[in-house]
């Protein structure tokens, strides 16, 4: 059951049983006119896979597909393209949440990886209706996953705006990878 819905302005490249899924906040402009997951250029998504171990060859943005061969996929929690983030309204993000939580438990990945911090509060100030600034969260596996299947893990947002140090990003990208062998 591949999903490629080519009515969402970035279909989203999952599979039932994958290992990981990445999710993002929402499709940027670029990658919505592209229709390739992470495709702006500042974007450092492709690099930290790769520099982590988590692909074999570093992928560029038109080999996003290929991720599916690795058993991993990739989301969003909102569908919409903006130019940024703070475009997206909140009932957007309560649907798109509700959108997203059915999804996953209909696929049943092993790891939910959300990539930025901003995202998880995202995600989970919608599931256990709080609001998102009483959410804690630092980046790695989260204590408490919000499926009961599926481990949550977060990321730094990989946007070339995100001021983290390089090696501090890459690294939780290298713990993603500790955790995806372990759990086989």
């Amino acid at each position: 059951m591949d999903n490629f819905s080519f009515e969402k302005p970035l279909p989203d490249i999952l599979a039932p049983g994958l290992k990981v899924v990445f999710i993002g906040y929402n499709p940027g402009l670029l990658s919505a006119k592209n229709r390739h997951h992470y495709s702006h250029k500042s974007n450092r998504f492709w690099r930290f896979l790769f520099e982590a171990g988590l692909t074999p060859v570093r992928f560029q943005p038109e080999d996003d597909r290929k991720i599916l061969e690795l058993g991993y996929g990739s989301t969003n929690i909102v569908d919409r393209q903006t130019k940024a983030a703070n475009d997206i309204g909140a009932d957007e993000v309560i649907e798109g949440s509700a959108n997203l939580y059915r999804l996953l438990d209909t696929l049943k990945p092993r790891v939910a990886c959300y990539v930025g911090i901003g995202v998880y509060r995202a995600f989970a100030s919608c599931i256990l209706k709080m609001s998102a600034s009483r959410i804690n969260v630092t980046p790695g596996l989260q204590l408490d996953s919000l499926q009961e299947a599926t481990l949550d893990f977060v990321c730094y947002s990989t946007s070339g705006l995100n001021t983290v140090p390089f090696a501090e990003q890459c690294k939780c990208f290298a713990d993603l990878k500790k955790l995806l062998d372990s759990i086989g």
